[in-house]
């Protein structure tokens, strides 16, 4: 569950217009807005990147509004999937269950199971210059995933693929969302997009 309420964000000199919704647990939620209206700095308030103004954010029913990133238990996928060139593919999914010190028998379970989910499983062993955008967008979510967070974070997950890569790519987010029970809130400019999500019954367009 995501509820934001009376959430206030500076951006420079300017101040995003207050913001309040709620989104129930396990929902896939679609936000839709113009670009640099605000869509991203929202997403990296509730993950903890950027400091509101004012205003609290709710995630399973825990305030977390004064949580670090790494405290609030939220996975996110940005736009630019930013990856670390100088990893691997699978160093780069292993990440987060790395750096806490899991033991490597079992971070390498979880990343074969992520890869194999998201149909990846041939390029763990590469490195990532070279991998289209697509496959850099499957690589970041299994990263985001690996945690299995209880909320996941979409900021134009799609914006950067071709047509058939964006329909490969909504099929796998539908399945990694049913399989996961995660609350989704996936942020994009695109009306087209949404309706696609919408028909896929992955529910809520938040415009």
């Amino acid at each position: 569950m995501i509820s934001v309420r009376k959430l206030q964000i500076s951006r420079g000199s300017s101040r995003l217009p207050e913001i309040s919704f709620e989104i129930p647990q396990g929902e896939y939620a679609v936000l839709m807005g113009p670009t640099g209206c605000g869509k991203t700095s929202l997403l990296e308030c509730i993950v903890g990147l950027v400091k509101q103004d004012s205003g609290e954010i709710i995630i399973a029913e825990k305030e977390v509004t004064q949580l670090p990133a790494a405290a609030r238990h939220i996975g996110y996928v940005p736009q630019d999937a930013a990856l670390f060139a100088g990893l691997s593919v699978r160093e780069n999914i292993g990440f987060a269950l790395s750096i806490r010190g899991i033991k490597e028998i079992t971070i390498q379970e979880r990343v074969e199971e992520l890869a194999a989910s998201m149909e990846i499983s041939n390029l763990l062993d590469r490195g990532i210059r070279g991998l289209s955008g697509g496959e850099r967008q499957r690589i970041a979510l299994c990263r985001a995933m690996a945690l299995r967070p209880r909320v996941m974070l979409l900021d134009e997950p799609l914006s950067s693929l071709d047509e058939i890569s964006r329909e490969k790519m909504c099929n796998l987010l539908g399945k990694i969302h049913c399989e996961s029970g995660a609350t989704f809130l996936h942020v994009t400019h695109s009306s087209a997009e949404a309706t696609r999500l919408a028909s896929m019954r992955l529910e809520r367009i938040l415009v």
